[in-house]
């Protein structure tokens, strides 16, 4: 086994471990430890791998995303939104350096319907936002609507990071629902939270995984 493959099953096994032990519970020291290091060895693979350096700035800046995350989420929110709303901004010019699949209806289209229904969503969701965080939130939905309309433009080669970068839109969709819809003394949400982790971890596993090009390990 090469010190590649060790590092990225090494980044599998600690995501698994995460979600099925603790993403929908307090998370603790082991816990932060255990989230935080799957997506940094994720960084790390992709680093060893050769990959391109705004990749693993990416996956590196969700880590330390992922590190604020995982404490209490009234007092580390704004810190880890700017760690993500930089790994988005890494992602987006990273996605146009692999290039355009061309212009065409079902990829104008998609691009669309991402952004409307985006907009449509945030102006839902934000009577819900406080009124202090609005601001961050509503700049961290254009990045990563920014961001997946460049993945649906990809070609097709990379339909893996496509497939990747809507998975992570859609747990960040689902997030905001745990973080602003749901009553902050009710029972833990385990569907969504579970969802949350796999569509995310699993997101930043197939981006990885397609922008190096690397389906084996």
């Amino acid at each position: 086994m090469t010190a590649g493959a060790g590092v990225f099953i090494t980044s599998l096994v600690l995501g698994a471990a995460y979600w099925a032990v603790w993403c929908y519970r307090e998370k603790g020291l082991a816990g932060l430890l255990v989230k935080t290091g799957s997506v940094a060895l994720l960084s790390v693979w992709a680093f060893l791998m050769g990959g391109p350096v705004l990749l693993v700035a990416a996956l590196a800046l969700s880590a330390v995303g992922d590190a604020f995350l995982a404490g209490k989420a009234e007092r580390w929110l704004l810190p880890g939104m700017a760690a993500f709303f930089l790994a988005h901004a890494a992602y987006v010019p990273l996605f146009w350096q692999l290039g355009e699949g061309g212009w065409s209806w079902p990829v104008k289209a998609g691009q669309a319907a991402l952004v409307i229904g985006g907009v449509i969503f945030l102006r839902w969701l934000t009577p819900f936002v406080e009124p202090k965080i609005r601001v961050p939130v509503i700049l961290y939905t254009g990045v990563i609507l920014m961001m997946g309309a460049a993945a649906i433009a990809l070609p097709g080669a990379y339909w893996l990071v496509t497939l990747g970068a809507l998975m992570f839109i859609a747990s960040d969709v689902i997030l905001s629902l745990l973080l602003f819809r749901q009553p902050k003394d009710g029972p833990a949400n385990i569907p969504a939270s579970l969802a949350v982790w796999g569509l995310y971890f699993g997101g930043q596993v197939l981006i990885a995984l397609g922008v190096t090009g690397s389906l084996t390990v």
